[in-house]
């Protein structure tokens, strides 16, 4: 039997919800799961309704089970100008026929491979870090991961790769999540100047990529990194390999969830170890058991399970991949309810991930919540910091291996605390959960 719609704020005549989700999209979506239950609805703007699911079987349905009644939600069609038709963007045909090309060039024994560039690129940063240094960590992530993708994807180094990339990367980002929250976004093509500043970031970028790409063209010859491993990918029914076009979406896709959503990740996770120091003692007694005075190595990753489920569990507590949207894009029922073409559904790994329901003191940073197989006794979708079904995270093996060794690399030598000085540290959830202004820490030798 169809249910009614089911309950939720009523927001403004006009804007719906929109502002308290623009005010603080994590609080109001906590909310609304505590007030309303596993399937709320409300509305963005004068016309569109938007249903939030906090159940795991729910999500898994829109997903996994139904996921061909969806596609990407409108607001990541924001982001076409930055990473054009990548897999984040595109849709069903497409993006099968991108996914089966990208695939291969993440398989776990090629990742395994750029084991050593992630720990010599790592070891290079911090060689500069100075006892007492205050540094803002998060920079110095954004450019330790910079400098791990730009090595393992072009075989390249980027020493500056954070004013190269990161400077254009940042402005671009700011101006999309502007557009992707704004109930009428001023259309590109008029001369303002964000929508200029805009056009320039993603020129800036652009020209970055694309001579890379002509360069490696002009060598002709194969290299085993991410980039030749694109360039050598070829359709299994046609034959075809990817276009100047293709790979620069691709490249430029990976650049924002290999180099951004990475950087957050451990900028987290270095923050919450500076708050809990048991857990900080915990990983390094790990780390001096394991590698003792030895140079970190690709193959200790996985003797370290402890700094494993410490990454684990700043992904739950401080995901990057804070939100999912899918868009209806044929009729379906959800729940019992009759979702309509059109229908936004949000579904939120932050929310999920702080329910009690599956996490004990789900507000505490607890890594020993992942020993002993833990994962497999929830719900596949009540922790799902990649995403899931079809469109799971093609890097996530990658990103969990590199921040692994981030991590490892940097607590073997130091220990990071919190700046004095420093205000609270906040989140900032732009189209990835950011500490705002950077998390400012000062550097102590071990």
């Amino acid at each position: 039997m169809k249910k009614p719609f089911p309950p939720g704020p009523h927001g403004k005549l006009i804007s719906g919800s929109l502002e308290d989700f623009q005010k603080n999209p994590l609080q109001f979506l906590q909310t609304v799961s505590e007030e309303y239950g596993e399937v709320a609805r409300f509305r963005f703007g004068p016309t569109q309704q938007v249903y939030f699911i906090s159940d795991p079987d729910l999500i898994k349905e829109v997903l996994v089970k139904k996921q061909r009644h969806f596609v990407k939600s409108r607001d990541l069609t924001m982001l076409k100008p930055i990473i054009g038709e990548g897999l984040l963007t595109s849709q069903k045909d497409h993006h099968l026929q991108q996914r089966r090309l990208i695939q291969p060039s993440f398989k776990k024994t090629d990742i395994s491979k750029y084991g050593e560039d992630m720990v010599e690129t790592t070891n290079g940063y911090i060689r500069e870090w100075v006892e007492g240094d205050i540094r803002n960590i998060t920079d110095e992530m954004m450019n330790i991961t910079l400098g791990i993708i730009s090595k393992t994807m072009f075989n390249m180094e980027f020493n500056e790769g954070h004013r190269i990339i990161g400077g254009p990367m940042d402005k671009v980002m700011r101006s999309a999540i502007k557009r992707m929250r704004s109930i009428v976004p001023t259309p590109l093509w008029l001369p303002t100047k964000t929508n200029r500043a805009y056009r320039n970031a993603v020129e800036e970028l652009d020209q970055v990529l694309y001579k890379i790409i002509e360069k490696r063209r002009e060598l002709n010859e194969e290299a085993d990194d991410l980039l030749g491993k694109l360039m050598g990918a070829r359709d299994e029914e046609n034959g075809k390999g990817m276009s100047d076009k293709q790979l620069r979406d691709e490249l430029m896709t990976i650049f924002l969830a290999g180099h951004e959503t990475t950087a957050n990740a451990l900028s987290w996770t270095l923050y919450l170890l500076s708050q809990n120091p048991e857990a900080e003692k915990k990983l390094h007694e790990e780390i001096d058991q394991v590698i003792g005075t030895d140079e970190v190595r690709p193959e200790h990753y996985q003797q370290l399970p402890y700094a494993q489920n410490v990454i684990h569990e700043s992904l739950r507590l401080c995901p990057p991949a804070y939100v999912i949207g899918r868009q209806v894009d044929e009729k379906v029922d959800i729940g019992g309810y009759s979702l309509k073409k059109g229908d936004m559904v949000l579904m939120s790994q932050y929310v999920m991930h702080r329910k009690e329901k599956y996490f004990e003191q789900p507000n505490e940073f607890i890594p020993e919540r992942f020993e002993d197989g833990w994962k497999d006794s929830v719900p596949p979708y009540a922790y799902f910091p990649f995403g899931g079904g079809p469109r799971v995270c093609v890097g996530q093996y990658f990103a969990i291996m590199e921040t692994v060794l981030v991590l490892t690399c940097i607590a073997k030598e130091h220990r990071l605390k919190l700046a004095s000085n420093d205000p609270n540290v906040r989140a900032t959830p732009l189209i990835t959960l950011r500490p705002k202004g950077g998390i400012r820490m000062k550097i102590e030798k071990r």
